[in-house]
């Protein structure tokens, strides 16, 4: 709990400086500029990451970009975790004026993470050992957001500030149910990650 209230004060930082450096003027928005922060815990993307992103398709689709942390004591040694999500909501249901549930997100994640698995940074098994690649991971995305809606921008963009969870898995996981199969020694919540964080448009 206490990765995840870093987290969420990490990103209501970010969020204020960009607010200072936010013009009054309607005039459009570059359309390089991030419209969105995201701080998140877990889900395979590090135990804090902190990103950007970017929302198409009137506000549907949603493409990622997050930096995450893993410190030593938890990984053998120090791993930072960069990951790229693409993200849809087909449909969002109003619950009042201001909150606005979207009950099904899904999506797909790409992340590679720099530094060394535990086994191999206690000399356990040789680099190389591994058939599989230890450090890039690929999988999909399920979960879902409760939203508040604040003031929209001058630009007429909406603004919300959401919590969302996301359920998800990866490659080596699903790789894994093969092999053990006969064995029945994975369950279906091994094969799962949980990643819970906010996401603050501006």
């Amino acid at each position: 709990m206490r990765f995840l209230v870093t987290a969420l004060l990490s990103a209501s930082t970010i969020t204020a400086l960009a607010q200072e450096n936010t013009s009054a003027s309607a005039e459009p928005l570059p359309w390089y500029r991030p419209r969105h922060l995201i701080a998140q815990t877990a889900g395979g993307m590090g135990m804090v990451a902190v990103g950007a992103g970017y929302s198409f398709w009137r506000d549907r689709a949603e493409a990622d970009l997050l930096l995450g942390y893993v410190p030593e004591k938890y990984a053998g040694s120090t791993l930072s975790i960069a990951t790229a999500k693409f993200l849809y909501s087909p449909f969002t249901v109003p619950l009042s004026e201001k909150l606005q549930l979207r009950p099904l997100t899904v999506g797909v994640y790409v992340s590679y993470t720099h530094g060394l698995i535990n086994d191999e940074a206690m000399g356990q098994y040789t680099k190389g050992y591994y058939w599989f690649s230890t450090d890039t991971r690929v999988g999909p995305l399920l979960g879902g957001r409760l939203s508040y809606l604040r003031q929209p921008s001058p630009q007429g963009h909406s603004r919300r500030i959401s919590a969302y969870y996301e359920l998800g898995t990866n490659d080596l996981y699903l790789f894994s149910i093969v092999p053990n199969a006969n064995y029945k020694s994975l369950s279906p919540l091994d094969l799962l990650t949980l990643g819970l964080g906010v996401k603050m448009e501006f």
